[in-house]
């Protein structure tokens, strides 16, 4: 589905990414690890639109999208989540799910005076498909709770439940697990799983816990100072010199190597 060709960006003489180039299989629940500041984020920045590369192109489904703004590539299915969840706080978890679709109708001011009936029709119809995500969350008890004052995790669920109220093709989740118990971690893993399963949803994960990432990745990517350093299972990349080096440096690496 997403297929990244020599992608670079920069900023000053600082390279990011340098030369990054992967691929994302339809279908897929793709992992990105790599040490901090490998350039994972920023390459899911370019990817999604919020950055314009320095060089390099970005194919989704064979079509040329390098640079296109987020909100193209949202019409076209390909949505982004963030480390740091971008709930509206004053709204209920309910009310940040029904904002999601485009173009509703009761945002042109012509419709709101003379097609009431069919803003309040679309309107339930949004409503409807909001608590069913609720459900499909196991969220509904949050439903009309301020999403100000719900939990770090359950923030991360709300997040997730938004790509459900579109047609999602492709989704980047950024360290959905960080701040997260493992309670609440398993029930969005298990949401992962079930959207990827039951509906086709195609995921590509930046995570450093390796225990989610094993749990839900095949295959997995390594990043490290803005390269792809090495691909396939999770067992197989852990195991690669260059990753063990990226992660330890040298001298470690030869410590647990030679113990």
């Amino acid at each position: 589905m997403i297929v990244v060709e020599d992608l670079h960006r920069h900023f000053g003489g600082f390279r990011a990414v340098d030369g990054a180039s992967l691929e994302i299989k339809t279908g897929s629940i793709t992992g990105l690890i790599g040490p901090n500041g490998a350039g994972k984020t920023t390459l899911f920045n370019v990817i999604a639109g919020r950055l314009p590369p320095t060089s390099g192109r970005v194919f989704m489904d064979g079509e040329d999208i390098t640079g296109l703004p987020p909100h193209e590539l949202f019409a076209k299915g390909l949505l982004r989540t963030f480390q740091i969840a971008h709930e509206f706080s004053s709204m209920t978890v309910r009310e940040n799910l029904m904002m999601v679709p485009a173009a509703q109708k009761g945002e042109n001011l012509w419709n709101t005076w003379f097609s009431r009936a069919a803003i309040a029709a679309e309107e339930a119809s949004i409503r409807a498909k909001a608590d069913e995500v609720l459900e499909f969350l196991t969220i509904t008890h949050l439903a009309d709770e301020k999403a100000g004052n719900i939990s770090g995790g359950q923030k991360k669920l709300l997040e997730l439940g938004r790509t459900m109220m579109v047609d999602a093709k492709i989704v980047f989740l950024d360290e959905v697990g960080a701040g997260v118990n493992r309670t609440l971690l398993n029930t969005i893993g298990d949401a992962i799983i079930r959207l990827n399963k039951e509906r086709g949803y195609t995921f590509c994960v930046i995570e450093h816990d390796m225990d989610f990432i094993g749990r839900l990745c095949d295959p997995v990517i390594c990043m490290a100072e803005g390269k792809v350093l090495a691909q396939g299972t999770l067992a197989q990349v852990k195991n690669d010199d260059r990753v063990i080096e990226a992660y330890l440096g040298t001298g470690l690496k030869n410590k647990v190597k030679s113990g």
